[in-house]
């Protein structure tokens, strides 16, 4: 299968994914009780625009669905960008496992800057008992940004040969070119 989106050079992204993973289970099993987001639950599930390393990753994720995912997914190729997000079929994620870093970080407690003050934020279903959280507990989400960030950067150096760099890509546009490229391998 021919496209614009290298599959390989993936494996800083990887890494990274796992150490998401790890502080965002971490963070659940300590909370289980006040974290509602479970499957089903899809309000902070956006159209997201994303950096080609997650472009790429989810990309070969959509590639690895069944023919009958893709051919639906193949009419979701205009959706509306301030709309839900594309890979939803009844609440659920379709891939996600491969789901991207903001995906992973979504609902828990975010360590983030608005307008000069840190604060933090988190999905209102969430934590409604909870009075105080430890340093331990919350996102760093500028260190999570600058981290992906860099590994996007190394990603684009390794792959830049490939059009595709400095460039962000929404989830339609990801479904595209993986619906088109299959319909067309070259």
């Amino acid at each position: 299968m021919h496209s614009p989106l290298p599959y390989e050079n993936l494996a800083n992204y990887l890494a990274f994914l796992e150490r998401v993973d790890k502080l965002c289970a971490k963070i659940t099993a300590e909370f289980a009780a006040e974290i509602l987001c479970r499957a089903g639950c899809s309000g902070c599930c956006r159209h997201l625009n994303l950096f080609p390393v997650e472009a790429a990753n989810l990309a070969d994720a959509v590639g690895k669905l069944s023919p009958e995912i893709k051919e639906l997914l193949a009419g979701r190729t205009d959706w509306p960008e301030e709309g839900s997000c594309p890979l939803l079929l009844d609440d659920c994620c379709l891939v996600y496992r491969e789901r991207p870093v903001i995906c992973r970080t979504h609902g828990l407690p975010l360590l983030t800057e608005v307008e000069g003050e840190r604060l933090v934020d988190f999905c209102e279903e969430n934590f409604r008992g909870v009075t105080s959280l430890s340093g331990d507990m919350v996102i760093d989400l500028d260190t999570l940004n600058r981290t992906l960030v860099a590994i996007n950067g190394r990603f684009e150096l390794e792959t830049r040969a490939i059009s595709f760099c400095n460039k962000r890509y929404s989830i339609a546009e990801i479904i595209l070119i993986v619906t088109r490229s299959q319909k067309d391998p070259r």
